[in-house]
C-alpha cells in the first residue's frame, strides 16, 4: 500500500555534472548538477545525512560525485 518511490529521473550528462557541494564552515551539503559550459551550479537536494546521498545517487542513476568546497 505504501510503497518506497522506485522512480528514477534522467539528466543531460553531455551538458551537466553531478556535483556534492559542501562549506568549509557549517559542513552544509547540498547535491546538484554544474553545467560544463557555463559553470553555473543548480542545486537538487540538501543532503543531511548518508542516507539523503544514496537516495540522491539512486534517483539520478549516478556511480561517482565531485566534491567542491
Amino acid at each position: 500500500m505504501f510503497r518506497k518511490k522506485t522512480d528514477t529521473k534522467d539528466f543531460d550528462r553531455e551538458n551537466l555534472v553531478p556535483v556534492l557541494k559542501c562549506s568549509v564552515c557549517t559542513g552544509e551539503q547540498v547535491a546538484g548538477f554544474r553545467n560544463k559550459h557555463t559553470g553555473r551550479f543548480t542545486d537538487i537536494m540538501l543532503i543531511r545525512s548518508q542516507a539523503d546521498l544514496d537516495e540522491f545517487r539512486r534517483i539520478y542513476k549516478i556511480t561517482d560525485m565531485k566534491t567542491e568546497y
